[in-house]
C-alpha cells in the first residue's frame, strides 16, 4: 500500500489535528465512507434531508434573484454579487445538513469502489432528486403566495421571468454542456469542505466555486427547480410545463456527468484504483 493511501487511511481513523487541511488523497477516503453512508439511510431520512436541500437551494435562488434586480454595476459585477448570494444554498446544505442531487454525484466514487451497488447509488439518487423537487416546488409556492416577488414595483417579478425564459430557450446541448460545468464546481466545492474542519473554511470552499458557475452562467438541476416555476407561477408567464422539463432533463444529465466523471471518477482514477 503507498504512502499517500495509508496517510488517507489514518486521516479517516481520526489522526488529522482539528487545524490541519485534509489533502485530496485523503479527502477520496473521506467521500468513499460518507456516500456509503448515505446510501444506508432509510427512505424516510433520505426524503426529507432532500426534501430540505431543495428548500435550501431555491433560498439561495430567491436570494439570487433580489439581488441582481436593479443592478447597474454591469454585467460582470452584477453576476459576481449574484453567485456569491446563491453560495448561500449550498452553505445550508453543507453546514447545515441535507442531501442534494448533484453533491451525491460523488456516490459515484464509493460505486467504482464497489462498496455500494448500482441500486443503491440509483436508490439514493432518485429518492434525493424527489426530494429536492418537493421541497424547490413547495418553496416556490410559499414564495409565490408571500407577494415576495412584487417587491421593488413588481421588478423582482421581472428579473425571475428573465432568468426563467432564457434557461428555457437554451437548445439540448447547451443545457447539457452548461449542466455538466456546473457540477463540476459544484462538486468541486463539495470536495474541498472535505478538507476543512471550521465552518469558515468550509465558506471559503463553497463560496468561489459557486459564485464561479453563476456568473458564468452554468446549469444547476436543483436550482431550476425554483427558478423556472417561480416565474412560470407569474401573470402573464408563457412558460410551460413542457419548457421546464426541456431544461430540467438535459441540465440534470449533465450534472451527472459533470460531478460523477469529472470529479468523482478521475479522482477514484488518481486516488483509490491502484490502492
Amino acid at each position: 500500500m503507498n504512502a499517500a493511501v495509508q496517510e488517507s487511511k489514518n486521516c479517516a481513523e481520526g489522526s488529522v489535528k482539528p487545524l490541519e487541511v485534509v489533502p485530496p488523497a485523503q479527502i477520496a477516503l473521506l467521500v468513499e465512507r460518507v456516500g456509503i453512508k448515505k446510501c444506508k439511510l432509510n427512505f424516510v431520512q433520505t426524503l426529507t434531508l432532500g426534501i430540505l436541500a431543495g428548500a435550501f437551494i431555491a433560498f439561495g435562488g430567491m436570494f439570487f434573484t433580489v439581488v441582481v434586480t436593479g443592478s447597474e454595476l454591469g454585467y460582470g459585477p452584477t453576476r459576481l454579487i449574484g453567485g456569491l448570494a446563491f453560495s448561500l444554498g449550498l452553505f445550508f446544505v453543507v453546514v447545515g445538513g441535507a442531501e442534494l442531487f448533484t453533491g451525491n454525484s460523488l456516490i459515484v466514487l464509493a460505486w467504482m469502489e464497489k462498496r455500494i451497488s448500482s441500486k443503491s447509488l440509483l436508490r439514493n439518487w432518485g429518492i434525493v432528486y424527489a426530494g429536492n423537487l418537493i421541497g424547490a416546488l413547495g418553496t416556490v409556492v410559499l414564495v409565490h403566495l408571500s407577494g415576495t416577488l412584487e417587491q421593488g414595483g413588481g421588478a423582482v417579478a421581472q428579473t425571475a421571468q428573465s432568468i426563467a425564459q432564457a434557461k428555457v430557450s437554451l437548445g439540448f446541448i447547451p443545457a447539457f454542456v452548461r449542466g455538466v460545468l456546473c457540477n463540476t464546481l459544484v462538486c468541486l466545492a463539495v470536495w474541498m469542505c472535505f478538507a476543512a474542519h471550521t465552518v469558515s473554511g468550509k465558506a471559503v470552499a463553497i463560496v468561489f466555486p459557486i459564485t464561479a458557475f453563476v456568473a458564468l452562467g452554468f446549469e444547476h438541476s436543483v436550482a431550476n427547480m425554483y427558478l423556472i416555476p417561480i416565474a412560470a407561477l407569474q401573470s402573464g408567464s408563457t412558460i410551460s410545463i413542457f419548457g421546464f422539463l426541456g431544461n430540467l432533463i438535459p441540465v440534470t444529465l449533465g450534472n451527472i456527468v459533470g460531478g460523477g466523471a469529472l470529479v468523482a471518477l478521475v479522482y477514484w482514477l488518481v486516488y483509490l484504483k491502484e490502492s
